[in-house]
C-alpha cells in the first residue's frame, strides 16, 4: 500500500488549507487519518444504506484518535435534505454532550456531506468536520470546496454556509458498491469539467467512458483526481462564488429547476445536471459561444454515460419561475453558465423567449 500522500490534491480556499486524499483502501490506511483535529468525541453522520457497508471500518480507523465515537443515521435521499433532518444531527450532538472540539465525519454521498458540513458550520458556531465521500458525485464535486446547504421547497441548496472541511478522504474502493444509476449520476459532474475548463479532459472522458462505466480502477482514479484538481483551482480563486466559481454550475440552473419542479429525489442530482448540460450547451450555441456540433457532441457523451437528455415536461412559465430563484439570478434576471468557447465558461443572461425555445426543444412532450 502506497502512502495516501502520493495521490493528494491540495485545496487552498481563503484561510483554509486541506488535502483531498484519493486512492483505494484509505478507510483502512492509518496515515489517511493522522494529523486531523484532536477531540475526545467524534460523531459519524451517515444513512442506513451506507452505514452497514463502511461504518465499522471508519470506526476502526478513528479509534486511535477519539475516546468516544457515536453515529447518527439520517434518512436516505435528497427529499430529506431539510430542516427536520438537519435537526437530527443537532439533537444527537446535544444529547451526547458534544463540545466545540468534537469532530464530525460525513460518511456518504452529497446529501450527507452537505448536511454534515452545514451542521458543523452551525453547531456552537463551528466545529471541525471531515468529508468521507462514498459516491462518485461526492468525490468529484460536492465534498470539495466547502459549500454546505439544505434545500427549501422552492429552491435547491438555498439555505447554507461556506465552511471548509479539515480533509476529504476519497476511498475509491467505496465506488465498487455504487448502484449503476448513481455511477452515471457521478459521471455527469465529471463530464462537466471538460467543457468549462479542460477540453483535453473531455477528450479523455469520451474515449474512456466504457472503462469508467465498467469501473476500471485506473480510469476512476484519474477521473476523480483531475476533477478535484480543476475544482480546487477554481475554489482557490473564488471561495465564496463571487465570480469564477459560478462556472462550476454549468447545467445546474436547468438541473435545479428539474429537481425542484419534479420534487426532490425523483431525479438524482447528477441526472438533472446531465440533462441541464444538454440544455445549457444548446443555449450556448444559440448565444454564439460554440457551434451546433459542439452541443451535439456533448449531448452524445452525456447520453453514453447513461444520463437522461430530455427534460420532463413543465410549462415554460414554471421553468422560468424556478430559475429566477437560482443563486446566480440578479434582480430577477436569470443568468446561465454558458460555454463561450470550448474549454471556457462564463455567466450570461439570456432572453426569456430564447430560453423557452431551448426548454421546448429539449423537453418531453406533454
Amino acid at each position: 500500500m502506497t502512502s495516501p500522500l502520493e495521490n493528494t490534491v491540495q485545496v487552498a480556499a481563503g484561510d483554509s488549507r486541506y488535502d483531498i486524499l484519493i486512492q483505494p483502501g484509505l478507510l483502512a490506511t492509518p496515515a489517511a487519518w493522522a494529523g486531523l483535529p484532536k477531540s475526545a468525541q467524534a460523531v459519524i453522520v451517515s444513512n442506513p444504506t451506507i452505514a452497514p457497508l463502511y461504518e465499522a471500518a471508519l470506526r476502526r480507523a478513528l479509534a486511535p484518535h477519539h475516546a468516544q465515537i457515536s453515529t447518527v443515521l439520517l434518512p436516505d435521499g435528497e427529499v430529506h435534505k431539510d430542516w427536520v433532518t438537519l435537526n437530527l444531527i443537532f439533537d444527537h450532538l446535544l444529547a451526547h454532550g458534544c463540545d466545540r472540539k468534537t469532530v464530525l465525519y460525513a460518511l456518504g454521498g452529497g446529501v450527507i456531506g452537505d448536511m454534515t458540513g452545514f451542521a458543523a458550520a452551525s453547531f456552537m458556531r463551528g466545529v471541525p468536520f471531515v468529508q468521507v465521500p462514498t459516491t462518485l458525485l461526492a468525490q468529484v464535486d460536492s465534498s470539495v470546496g466547502g459549500k454546505t446547504a439544505i434545500n427549501h421547497p422552492r429552491g435547491k441548496n438555498m439555505i447554507g454556509a461556506f465552511y471548509q472541511p479539515a480533509r476529504v478522504v476519497c476511498d475509491l474502493a467505496t465506488l465498487a458498491t455504487l448502484p449503476p444509476r448513481e455511477l452515471s449520476a457521478g459521471l455527469a459532474e465529471v463530464i462537466k469539467y471538460g467543457p468549462i475548463a479542460d477540453m483535453a479532459f473531455l477528450d479523455w472522458i469520451e474515449a474512456q467512458l466504457p472503462a469508467l462505466m465498467a469501473r476500471d480502477p485506473a480510469a476512476l482514479a484519474h477521473a476523480v483526481r483531475r476533477s478535484c484538481e480543476i475544482k480546487a483551482h477554481v475554489v482557490g480563486q473564488d471561495e465564496r462564488e463571487s465570480g469564477l466559481r459560478a462556472i462550476l454550475n454549468f447545467g445546474h440552473t436547468f438541473g435545479h429547476a428539474i429537481e425542484a419542479g419534479l420534487g426532490y429525489g425523483q431525479w438524482l442530482h447528477g441526472e438533472a445536471v446531465g440533462c441541464g448540460m444538454v440544455m445549457a450547451a444548446s443555449l450556448s450555441a444559440e448565444l454564439g459561444g460554440v457551434d451546433a456540433a459542439f452541443a451535439q457532441r456533448l449531448h452524445r457523451i452525456i447520453a453514453a454515460a447513461g444520463l437522461p437528455t430530455q427534460a420532463p415536461h413543465m410549462p415554460a412559465e414554471q421553468w422560468l419561475a424556478l430559475m429566477r430563484l437560482d443563486k446566480k439570478a440578479s434582480a430577477g434576471e436569470i443568468r446561465f453558465v454558458v460555454i463561450d468557447r470550448p474549454g471556457s465558461a462564463a455567466v450570461r443572461p439570456a432572453p426569456d423567449a430564447l430560453v423557452a425555445q431551448v426548454i421546448q426543444r429539449h423537453s418531453l412532450p406533454a
